[in-house]
């Protein structure tokens, strides 16, 4: 006897609803979902991920892609999760992140790990907007500009300061300095090789024309009285000779 329609319609709607729900199968390799402390967290540490992976759940608090082989972080990448909190991307192979790449999680991202990297600069759009705190150690930093912005916009993770070391990419003279200790003494935010150099450039270069201007003029001037001395002098008109008698006759006038 074939069962009756009321009685395939809830197996039905059971065996649709089933199939929406992803599976564990369906998540990458070395990749799960947990519960940490009450809040919803998805893994995949140390997965041998070389790419963000697919189906996490857009409630995830805290995502933890730490120890992979991550290159990039697109723009967006992680726009779909909006109550994200927490984001390792630590010992990976990043060397570009997108301006945009944390889009979405101005209102609820907070801690954001970023160490170990391959990292010599970041955009400083990336972190617009971001309330966040930031761990930025060990990579091989420029020491640029764009450094020293974002570290007007994050704060660091406590402790993580003297692990940004300026790497091979930057100015001779700055490898294997702490950055902190180099921000406070130079302004990097500036053309060329950072802003001090710059201006002291300016400077020296507005002081040698000053005293360039003042050469000129002064052989100006010396031209110009040279060529005064040159020139013939002006005929004077002749002076005519008083007779005696005429100098008699004026010396009775003025008596």
């Amino acid at each position: 006897m074939l069962p009756s329609a009321a009685c395939l319609l809830p197996l039905l709607l059971v065996t649709g609803i089933g199939s929406s729900v992803p599976s564990p199968q369906a998540l990458p390799q070395g990749c799960y979902i947990a519960e940490e402390a009450g809040e919803q967290t998805f893994r995949c540490s140390q997965a041998g991920l070389s790419a963000l992976p697919s189906g996490i759940p857009n409630d995830t608090r805290k995502l933890y892609l730490d120890a992979n082989q991550l290159e990039s972080v697109p723009a967006g990448a992680f726009q779909h999760l909006p109550v994200l909190e927490e984001l390792d991307l630590s010992h990976n192979l990043l060397v570009r992140l997108s301006g945009a790449a944390f889009q979405g999680l101005e209102d609820t991202l907070r801690h954001l790990d970023l160490s170990a990297n391959q990292l010599a600069s970041v955009p400083m759009a990336a972190f617009v907007g971001l309330q966040i705190q930031v761990n930025l150690s060990a990579n091989p930093w420029r020491c640029d500009c764009a450094l020293q912005e974002v570290l007007r916009q994050v704060r660091l993770a406590p402790g993580t300061g003297t692990g940004i070391v300026c790497g091979p990419g930057a100015r001779p003279d700055l490898v294997g300095q702490e950055f902190l200790l180099l921000a406070r003494e130079e302004e990097l935010c500036g053309t060329g090789w950072g802003g001090t150099r710059r201006n002291t450039d300016v400077a020296l270069l507005v002081t040698m024309g000053g005293w360039l201007t003042l050469v000129a003029a002064y052989l100006i001037h010396y031209v110009w009285q040279n060529q005064d001395k040159t020139r013939p002098p002006l005929k004077q008109a002749p002076v005519q000779l008083m007779h005696s008698e005429d100098s008699s006759n004026l010396s009775t006038v003025l008596c």
